[in-house]
């Protein structure tokens, strides 16, 4: 087996691979090293890479397996960290020049759960400035690439662990989601994101947006994000908004979907969308009736809830800015400076009604869910536009602003509804995905209705030529 097949297993046959003695952990450590070193100083996926602990970690796995005693969960599997993520002992720039160097002294849950569960951690991967908008460039190291084509953005603001999965640098990637930033890259790279119903998986420090941040899994496949999830989710004393899950297990995706009653959007009632994209998402939303589903075109009775995002979201920032704005400007990346700007004009009272206005809303989808099972829309209006651009600039005609042009995903930051992004085809060879929404608390659903899809319709055999790379 050379570097790129064993590169491109998944966690799952990994497992089985390293159980079997087939491989051994150091020898996939090893290989997805030397990949990393071949194809990322182009990709610009990863900001740190930590060799030697990955191959420490790995050696120990390796122990492991030989002893014959049980293995954690993800012993030996090679994954990464957000660069958002906390990790004790390593680099963690977060994207900003004002943190370029820090180098913290303790993890954050879900990253000490990983390590505990026998992840082997490559290192930390690209973000926009504390996760700003829908591309993964920042003033640290520059923008990360599309593995499907270079100079077009991968999304954000989880876009370098997205890229790393689909380039075969690693099969699980840790992604945060506060306006679409796992489904984002997950649509734009061809990968599987998922993000859990909020409060699932702890996050510790705060993110910027703490009500619409969610964290969760991106990978090649449903089942990886099924291992790392349960690795990661739960609540903690360290974040008061967390909470335990049902859980998932392997074992809960299989059986099919037959009987589910499937709503499909193309627009939400409100979205500017790229035809050629809805045509795509489209011909895959049909394919649920394959798996014995009903689907029936319908969307919730609401209004296109960006200004309430855009309140909170511009708000949080100003607020996390307010001490020190003006002597840290100009190292902010301008956009993000812009986005501050006008978060400083809105006062008490308008954040106060865009919180009870995101009650109204989220009754609209719980009304939705009466009548239906799961609800399906494209997870994006557009392919990928140009890496380090700020957002698209137009879609079918309509400017786009720094993260209102998402208007398939911000959504379900408003609801904290699960949702998942699965890869349904491509338009001009840039991916497509269809985004999968549960009601409440139906991450199982979700997560059963994409490995149903991802029967039907795989994906994991696309990858990319990697010929700019």
């Amino acid at each position: 087996m050379n570097d790129s097949d064993i590169c491109y297993l998944s966690a799952v046959e990994l497992r089985r691979c390293f159980k079997s003695g087939e491989l051994s952990p150091v020898e996939v450590a090893e290989a997805t090293l030397r990949r990393i070193e071949a194809i990322d100083p182009k990709l610009n996926a990863y900001v740190t890479v930590t060799a030697e602990r990955a191959l420490a970690q790995a050696r120990a796995a390796e122990a492991e397996y030989a002893s014959g005693d049980p293995v954690p969960s993800l012993a030996g599997i090679p994954g990464s960290l957000k660069d958002l993520t906390v990790t004790k002992g390593i680099r963690t720039t977060r994207g900003s020049l004002l943190t370029a160097d820090w180098v913290p002294d303790f993890d954050a849950p879900l990253a000490r759960r990983l390590h505990q569960a026998g992840m082997v951690l490559l290192g930390k991967t690209n973000t926009p400035e504390l996760g700003w908008k829908g591309d993964s460039g920042n003033r640290v190291v520059g923008p990360t690439h599309n593995p499907w084509r270079y100079g077009r953005t991968p999304g954000g603001s989880s876009g370098g662990a997205a890229a790393a999965v689909v380039a075969g640098l690693g099969p699980l990637s840790q992604g945060t989601d506060g306006a679409g930033s796992i489904r984002i890259p997950a649509g734009f790279s061809g990968a599987f994101g998922f993000k859990p119903t909020w409060g699932s998986v702890p996050q510790h420090p705060a993110s910027v947006v703490q009500t619409l941040s969610h964290a969760g899994p991106i990978t090649r496949s449903v089942g990886d994000a099924v291992l790392m999830l349960a690795a990661m989710a739960g609540a903690d004393p360290l974040d008061r908004s967390s909470m335990t899950p049902e859980t998932v297990s392997l074992a809960d995706l299989e059986g099919g979907i037959a009987g589910l009653r499937v709503a499909w959007s193309p627009d939400l009632g409100y979205a500017a969308v790229d035809p050629a994209v809805v045509d795509v998402a489209a011909a895959a939303a049909r394919r649920f009736e394959e798996l014995g589903c009903t689907v029936v075109e319908a969307h919730p009775e609401a209004a296109d809830p960006w200004r309430l995002v855009h309140v909170m979201w511009s708000t949080a920032f100003a607020a996390y800015f307010r001490d020190d704005f003006d002597t840290v400007r100009d190292d902010l990346t301008p956009g993000l400076a812009a986005v501050i700007d006008e978060g400083l004009t809105f006062t008490g009272t308008d954040v106060a009604q865009a919180y009870i206005e995101r009650s109204q809303y989220y009754e609209s989808w719980r009304v939705l869910f009466d009548a239906y099972d799961i609800m399906l829309t494209p997870t994006l209006p557009c392919t990928a536009f140009a890496a380090g651009d700020d957002h698209p600039g137009a879609i079918a005609g309509h400017k786009t602003t720094y993260l209102g042009w998402t208007a398939f995903t911000y959504p379900m930051n408003v609801t904290g509804l699960p949702a998942a992004s699965v890869p349904c085809g491509f338009v001009e060879g840039l991916p497509v995905g269809l985004q999968i929404v549960g009601g409440f608390r139906q991450d199982r659903t979700v997560l059963r209705a994409a490995r149903a899809f991802e029967e039907l319709a795989p994906w994991a055999q696309h990858r990319p030529s990697m010929e700019d790379f």
